[in-house]
């Protein structure tokens, strides 16, 4: 035996297993129900058989002299590998096509080509049996290259072609992961082929093939990062790459969001600890919706089903039958259960714009009462405006959209006493956006910090300048995140930033609210003095909101109270109002603590506040919370 014959024969065993295992894997995996895996095994298939047919040809031209049944089956055997090889670049161009998404876009005309292309190619091979214009094998069993192979490789490579401009125009809504296996594939092919059309004696082309067979199974077709293993359904990140690729193929997806708001129903009702056992319990009748590979869980609690390319009367027929079936019991073992849940139907890319916005509506908490409602339309807005927040606020620091305001508060005699610095929001995209929309956004998405840390430098940075204190203020109020204080090292940071800027403490006035202040006030106690200490000034916001705690405000030894403008406004419209607000400010005078009155808007305010002996005020009959240089003319005039 030659040693071109141990080639060919190590090369086509080895193919085939390969192939093998590659269909083992599959099978055993389960990787069989999507369009993809069913033409990876078409691919794989087809190797199979071309690696053994290579195999049979190998052993038997290995013997030496043949008889003519001999020939005959290495005829058979020829026409058998030809017959499927032809098939295998158009059956990738279709695999190409499916992974990036793109496989539905294409045009009646562009299937045509493909299509008649392929049969063109098979035509040819069948027609050799008669002409012989692909290959001959003669009467010793010779095997003879003829014109039409050439012709054959030509229109592989036309798909192989189309495969890369394909692959080129998806690029970005691949993986990295993809496009490593995509690469690898073709490389190890087209070196492959290329060695096997210039020296025919090494049979390396299957090979070749199979190695790159071996690339695809482990970059594309397993899809464990994809999916949950504990639920079985694809996750967050396959959830994030679909979409990607769907719009990036300009193709639209309807997403039916099923957000369950008592899923631990289950576990109380079985005592098992197991948080898998909502998806055991949806995972039959969502799977007889959709295909499995549409369906994703984002969240404990929160099922997607993403179709693509279904028709708007279809997608919402699909959303009211889950919404309907929800208001029926569930049957778990020999207990029924209520699941309550919100069904949320929205088209992408028409309602929704971009996966960043998909993701924000699934996570963005329900407006009241819609916890068990099917939403739509235009209930969706407050979810895609909150989520179009998220997403600002998000880039928010980075974009510069952050500015401080200031306003200013004076004493009833109209000196000028100092200023709070409130955050306000500037973006690109939604425009001017208030602290009650965007900051429980920012608490929410865990980016409170940053911008209480912004605005103090941002105070830090004007007290540097001077100003403040030739306008002759006393201090400048700054709201502090009390979840922020909570943190370890909070006290230790806060000197950090001031000290950076080596302004004196003291002229700094943090500002906390009354009604979290009342929630872990011997905690925060411990803040608080310890920041006094370094010579801080501290303030309560909001006095007489509705979550009065004395114990609080005893135990943190503040330094200003900031009476809620509700409490004046109350004592302006009956008696009894006037004696909650003339009881309040003898009270906090008690327990000697200077008073600050928000809401001041007319001067008979003014007149009735310094009768009662408040110290500072604030409201807009002084100012609004103006931007600093605005800040600058208005003291600079009333200083005049």
């Amino acid at each position: 035996m030659n040693v071109y014959a141990q080639l060919q024969i190590s090369f086509a065993a080895s193919s085939l297993m390969i192939c093998v295992t590659c269909l083992l894997f599959t099978l055993i995996h389960r990787r069989t129900v999507k369009p993809q895996n069913r033409l990876f095994l078409a691919i794989d298939g087809i190797l199979g058989v071309n690696a053994a047919c290579d195999l049979l040809i190998a052993v038997m031209t290995a013997q030496g002299m043949l008889f003519d049944a001999d020939v005959t089956k290495l005829r058979a055997f020829h026409f058998l590998y030809f017959i499927s090889h032809v098939a295998l670049a158009p059956i990738f161009f279709y695999y190409i096509l499916v992974v990036c998404g793109s496989f539905s876009r294409q045009r009646i005309r562009r299937r045509v080509l493909y299509a008649g292309v392929f049969a063109l190619m098979e035509g040819i091979v069948v027609l050799n049996l008669e002409f012989h214009w692909v290959y001959e094998v003669d009467a010793s069993g010779a095997f003879h290259r003829n014109w039409a192979e050439t012709v054959l490789y030509c229109m592989g490579a036309f798909y192989a072609i189309m495969a890369v401009g394909r692959l080129y125009f998806s690029w970005n809504a691949l993986t990295a992961r993809r496009k490593a296996a995509m690469v690898y594939f073709f490389t190890v092919m087209t070196v492959g082929i290329m060695m096997q059309l210039f020296y025919p004696a090494y049979r390396v082309e299957v090979f070749s093939e199979t190695l790159g067979l071996i690339g695809l199974l482990l970059c594309i077709e397993n899809e464990d990062d994809r999916i949950d293993i504990d639920s079985g359904f694809y996750n967050r990140k396959a959830l994030r790459t679909d979409l990607g690729g769907y719009l990036s193929n300009r193709r639209s997806v309807w997403l039916t969001a099923v957000r369950i708001a008592n899923g631990d129903i289950i576990r109380r009702v079985s005592g098992s600890e197991n948080t898998d056992l909502l998806s055991d319990l949806l995972a039959g009748y969502l799977s007889s919706i959709v295909p499995v590979y549409y369906i994703y869980m984002t969240n404990p609690g929160t099922f997607v089903l993403a179709v693509p390319d279904i028709s708007q009367e279809r997608a919402e027929a699909t959303a009211a039958g889950i919404w309907a079936r929800f208001q029926e019991p569930w049957q778990y073992g020999e207990t029924e259960i209520t699941l309550e849940a919100a069904v949320i139907s929205a088209d992408m890319p028409a309602r929704i714009r971009n996966v960043e916005d998909a993701c924000n509506m699934l996570d963005s908490a329900l407006p009241a009462g819609s916890e068990t409602k099917l939403l739509k339309g235009k209930d969706l807005d407050y979810l895609l405006r909150r989520a179009s927040v998220e997403n600002a606020v998000s880039r928010g620091l980075e974009a510069g959209s952050f500015e401080v305001y200031y306003q200013p508060t004076y004493s009833p005699a109209g000196r000028l006493h100092g200023a709070e610095a409130l955050i306000r929001m500037h973006d690109s995209e939604l425009g001017n956006l208030y602290p009650d929309e965007f900051i429980p956004v920012a608490e929410k998405m865990g980016l409170i910090d940053e911008i209480d840390e912004f605005v103090l430098k941002e105070v830090c940075s004007f007290i540097q300048s001077g100003e403040p204190q030739r306008f002759g203020m006393d201090c400048i109020n700054v709201n502090l995140s009390v979840m922020q204080c909570m943190k370890p090292g909070f006290v230790e940071h806060i000197n950090e930033i001031v000290e950076h800027y080596g302004v004196q403490k003291d002229f700094l006035n943090f500002e906390i609210t009354e009604s979290v202040a009342a929630d872990d006030y011997t905690l925060l106690s411990r803040v608080v003095t310890s920041l006094k200490k370094e010579g801080f000034l501290f303030s309560m916001d909001d006095y007489g909101t509705g979550y009065s705690n004395m114990n609080a405000i005893l135990s943190l030894n503040l330094d200003v109270i900031k009476i809620d403008k509700s409490i004046l406004w109350g004592a302006e419209e009956s008696e009894l109002g006037y004696i909650i607000l003339e009881n309040s400010i003898r009270m906090i005078r008690q327990m000697h603590r200077k008073i600050l009155v928000e809401g001041v808007e007319t001067a008979a305010q003014i007149t009735l506040l310094a009768g009662l002996g408040v110290d500072y005020l604030q409201g807009y009959f002084f100012s609004r919370p103006v931007p600093l240089n605005e800040f600058r003319t208005i003291v600079q005039k009333n200083n005049a």
